[in-house]
Parts: C-alpha cells; sequence; structure tokens
C-alpha cells in the first residue's frame, strides 16, 4: 500500500508535468485537491525551545518525555512530539551505552508486593568515592508502594547500629512499616537488626542470594540515583555529599514527574492515596511481657 506522502507527490508530478488535470490527478492517486494544495506553515516558538534547552541543561539525564511533564505542570499546553521534535533539532538525545545480554535464571516475581502506602519499604547500600578517593556509604530507604524515597543517609561507614539508627528516625516520623525488604547483606541480616525489627512489629523479606531482581524497586532508585546525582557531582568530603543528597531526595519527591506514576512525583502520589488501614505503632521500648525475655537473651540493641 503506497503511503498518502507518496500519492499526494504522485498527483502533484502528473500536474506538474502536464500529463493530466489536478482533479483527475487527485482521482487516480486517491487524495483529495485539497491535501495536494496544502503547505505547511512551519510555527517556530523560540520560547518554547529556549524552556525546553533550559529544563533539558539543568537537568541533564531527564528525557523528552519527562521534560513534557515539567512544561505542561508549568501550564504548557504542549504536545509530546513537537517537544520530540526540538528535542532532536537541537541534539538533546541522551547518550546510553550498549546492554549486554546476560543469562538469567526463571524469576520468582516480587514476594508479598506493595498494596498501599507504608507496606512494604526497601533500602540497599551504595557506595561513592571523594575527589581524593575517600570512600562514600550511603544507605537509601524507599516506600515500594509511592516510590518515595525516604531517606538517604551518607556516611564513611554503615554498620548494623547505623542501620537501626537511620529506621529509628523514620519509624518515629512515618510510623512502622508491615514488611522492609533488603538483600542478605550482613548489616541486614546481623541479630541486632532481626530483633530490634521484630520488637517493633516490622517482618523481614530477604530476597534469594544472587538475584537482584526480587528487590526491583530499590534496585531501579539506585540506577536514578546514581545516573542523576552520584554521577554528575563531585565531592569533596562526607559533609557536602550528605548535603547535596539530601537536595536530590527532595527534588526526586517533589519536583521530578515519576513514569510509572503517571509522571506524577512521589509527594503528589503519596498525597492522593489514602493508606487503608493504619500502621503499628512505634514502640522505643519493649512491653512488660517481653522484658524478661530480652533480659535472658541480653541481644544489644544500645545505639
Amino acid at each position: 500500500m503506497v503511503s498518502p506522502s507518496a500519492r499526494k507527490a504522485a498527483a502533484k508530478y502528473l500536474r506538474d508535468e502536464e500529463r493530466c488535470s489536478e482533479r483527475r490527478a487527485c482521482l487516480l492517486m486517491d487524495v483529495s485537491r485539497s491535501a495536494v494544495r496544502y503547505q505547511p506553515q512551519a510555527v517556530e516558538d523560540f520560547q518554547l525551545r529556549e524552556e525546553i534547552i533550559c529544563i533539558a541543561n539543568q537537568h541533564k539525564r531527564y528525557g523528552y518525555r519527562r521534560v513534557t511533564a515539567l512544561l505542561r505542570r508549568e501550564g504548557e499546553q504542549v504536545n509530546h512530539k513537537r517537544v520530540h521534535r526540538i528535542w532532536k533539532q537541537e541534539a538533546l538525545g541522551l547518550r546510553r551505552k550498549p546492554r549486554r545480554k546476560r543469562r538469567r535464571g526463571r524469576s520468582a516475581g516480587i514476594i508479598q508486593k506493595a498494596e498501599r502506602p507504608n507496606q512494604v519499604w526497601s533500602y540497599d547500600f551504595l557506595e561513592d568515592r571523594t575527589e581524593r578517593g575517600g570512600k562514600l556509604r550511603m544507605l537509601p530507604v524507599i516506600d515500594e508502594f509511592t516510590r518515595e524515597s525516604l531517606a538517604i543517609r551518607v556516611g564513611k561507614s554503615m554498620d548494623a547500629h547505623r542501620v537501626i539508627d537511620v529506621l529509628l528516625d523514620l519509624f518515629e516520623e512515618r510510623g512502622v512499616p508491615e514488611y522492609i525488604r533488603s538483600d542478605n547483606g550482613p548489616e541486614f541480616v546481623s541479630q541486632a537488626v532481626q530483633e530490634w525489627l521484630r520488637l517493633n512489629g516490622c517482618q523481614t523479606i530477604y530476597i534469594q542470594p544472587g538475584s537482584p531482581w526480587e528487590n526491583s524497586y530499590i534496585e531501579s532508585f539506585n540506577g536514578k540515583f546514581r545516573d542523576e546525582c552520584l554521577n554528575m557531582e563531585s565531592f569533596r568530603n562526607v559533609r557536602e555529599a550528605s548535603i547535596v543528597v539530601e537536595s536530590w531526595r527532595k527534588e526526586y519527591n517533589e519536583l521530578r514527574p515519576h513514569s510509572s506514576l503517571g509522571y506524577q512525583t512521589p509527594i503528589e502520589f503519596a498525597q492522593a492515596v489514602s493508606s487503608s488501614r493504619a500502621t503499628p505503632s512505634f514502640r522505643l521500648q519493649p512491653e512488660e511481657g517481653e522484658k524478661e525475655k530480652e533480659e535472658e537473651r541480653a541481644v544489644p540493641l544500645t545505639l
């Protein structure tokens, strides 16, 4: 089947070469005379082009669809195809490394998928380096349902007690989730962390060793975090890294459109969704019936 543009071109050729009249040429090519006569009007919006370039320079790892969402949020009635055309003309496309094909085993699926806010949290560790080669270790915590970044703690090292310290602040602020998902890192499987979570009514979900796809939400977040923040910044020390990372975390929650949330921000999505039931209350100390058992176990939970 010949495309409409090819049929219009053929009709124009027959008309211009005086092989037949325009009416006869359009009848033979099955196109309307108005389509053949139409001259496209090039509408150039310099202000829109400048806004797109400005956003692309400010957020170097955003694609044209996310830029379109930001423009619409500012009140611009713009089609994503128009943004894509300007995006291509200005050569703003992102360079992507070709992915290597890797053999994968059968996926066991997502265990206990989150169905409401504050039901399932995930956490994992990332590492980076300062300008002088110093080690930086980071612990991000997210809500799997709303995709909200709850915290990103930065330090030179992270042990089990630092993990408890991060969760302590979040439990006091947001309540206790029903589940928390992680890999089998020594900080997460330590007896101190497991006992502390059990005392506060939070169940643990550990993925199978060597199966990061079972913890897909935090892995996806870590990829965005590294691509849009860690790979774009250079840190002199832990303090500077903490300030920059916290600024990016707030931007991620409040400004960055999330594609899986219909290009809403995690904060907007969280505000639109109400929790179906109250979260368990947070207990700094075990109940009376549990004190004797804890004294027998003598588990050190002091931060």
